[in-house]
């Protein structure tokens, strides 16, 4: 008999819901500024603290999720919450020779 395979953790895409592993999504979070401003910003290291939203790292993700405004509701922030961050290490990441900001 054959061991079973370890359980891999999933994550579910929220533009696109498809299940994927962790390492094929983009994390994101809310980061609250120094004036209360809400932003939405990328966690490409899975570190920041606070409720995370998976993200596929494609414009086409991005877009449908801005679209639905997928990333503001997941992360229960109110609707007009910034998620330009997100998008501009999105296109950073799709640049060929440029690497996204961290």
């Amino acid at each position: 008999m054959s061991t079973p395979a370890k359980a891999c953790p999933q994550r579910t895409c929220v533009a696109l819901r498809q299940v994927l592993p962790p390492a094929e999504l983009l994390r994101c979070v809310v980061q609250v500024g120094s004036d209360g401003a809400r932003t939405i910003v990328p966690d490409p290291q899975r570190k920041l603290p606070g409720r995370g939203a998976w993200l596929t790292p494609t414009m086409e993700a991005y877009a449908l999720a801005e679209k639905r405004r997928a990333l503001p509701r997941a992360l229960r922030v109110p609707v007009g919450t910034s998620t330009d961050a997100v998008g501009q290490y999105i296109a950073a990441l799709q640049r060929p020779g440029e690497s996204p900001p961290s």
